[in-house]
């Protein structure tokens, strides 16, 4: 992907045009982070980058942004600009193409996404960006006091790369996140979820969880226990403990798998729960309660059934042997039957399930 960036690249000059690679992945290449996220800057306008690729196919996202797909690799493409006026606290409404490339750097968020990589492969820093990798530290480009009131996403940005990349954040940055960090609540919700996700699942979520709390950004969030949970591997996990006040949006299976892991949280962990619930919120109810995914998948492994279907009797058939009607009563039957194959004191065959109906159930 790297090599066809620089082939991008390449093409920009030999139209007469400047290009660099721009933001995480000069950051990330530098940190031997392996990453196929890869955007572009430019001073073509987007119309002129549209006739360049247009064979390879392009689209236009807004703002300055153009989506080039070149040989099956998607990238974002931004004219140089300056952001003269931003709506709501996130988003520029007015913007300025401009020429140079250190302006365009200039509204960017944080020095250390303000590296570039040239047609050649060479390193561009106009803003010290390499210093502050090296030092693992997190700096606003300009006054923080102006970058995070003009996008109140930069707050949790800020928190974000602290705790996936192991930096900090500086004390000057670290005041005005704290000074405005009531501009979240006007922050859409599902922003708020993209980046909590993100803390959530890296690889220093401790440092993460920390800021928040340090900053307390917390309330903001709607996080009311974040520091009493167990910051565990899954981000589910995560937010199946957290006391939430605020809306999140979470898909069925999210909210199916919440719901589950709160109930068993509150269970014995044994053959017959991680049989009703399954290995996959099974596994992340033993992480959070200090159990091995080895025990837990050892236990599940070893259950003679796995579902309902497996049991050698259906509802239809106890019916049968009891020679009645079907009705309410099977659950009862069913349930029992159940529990005591996964618990092992009833083996799952027809001939000794069908005794054992008889004998508990047929008078």
């Amino acid at each position: 992907m790297y090599n066809k960036a620089i082939r991008v690249l390449n093409i920009f000059k030999k139209y007469g045009y400047q290009a660099y690679i721009v933001g995480g992945y000069p950051r990330d290449k530098i940190l031997g982070i392996k990453t196929n996220d890869i955007d572009i800057c430019t001073d073509a306008k987007p119309r002129e980058i549209m006739e360049i690729f247009d064979t390879d196919g392009v689209s236009d996202v807004g703002y300055g942004s153009v989506r080039v797909i070149y040989k099956g690799v998607i990238f974002d493409v931004t004219t140089f600009r300056r952001d003269i006026k931003y709506e709501n606290n996130r988003k520029p409404i007015k913007i300025k193409y401009v020429t140079d490339l250190k302006k365009d750097l200039l509204r960017r968020d944080f020095t250390i996404n303000t590296l570039c990589i040239d047609s050649d492969g060479n390193y561009i820093d106009l803003l010290d960006a390499r210093k502050d990798i090296d030092n693992k530290i997190i700096t606003t480009v300009g006054n923080p006091r102006y970058r995070l009131k003009e996008d109140s996403l930069r707050i949790l940005r800020a928190i974000r790369f602290a705790a996936c990349l192991d930096f900090n954040i500086d004390d000057k940055t670290k005041s005005y996140i704290k000074k405005y960090g009531y501009l979240l609540k006007y922050l859409s919700n599902s922003r708020k979820k993209e980046e909590l996700d993100k803390i959530f699942a890296a690889r220093n979520k401790e440092k993460g969880r920390d800021l928040i709390i340090e900053l307390e950004l917390d309330k903001y969030l709607g996080l009311d226990n974040l520091r009493e949970i167990e910051l565990c591997d899954d981000i589910i996990g995560i937010w199946s403990q957290l006391h939430i006040s605020v809306d999140y949006l979470f898909s069925k299976v999210e909210k199916d798998n919440i719901n589950k892991i709160r109930l068993m949280l509150n269970e014995d962990i044994d053959a017959y729960s991680i049989y009703k619930n399954g290995l996959y919120v099974s596994s992340v109810v033993g992480n959070i309660k200090k159990i091995s995914y080895q025990k837990i998948n050892k236990i599940y492994t070893s259950l003679p059934i796995k579902t309902r279907k497996d049991i050698m009797v259906n509802g239809i058939e106890i019916a049968n042997i009891l020679n009645k009607e079907p009705g309410n009563y099977l659950k009862e039957i069913t349930n029992d039957i159940e529990k005591k194959i996964v618990y092992g004191t009833l083996k799952n065959d027809k001939e000794v399930l069908k005794n054992y109906i008889i004998s508990n159930y047929g008078g």
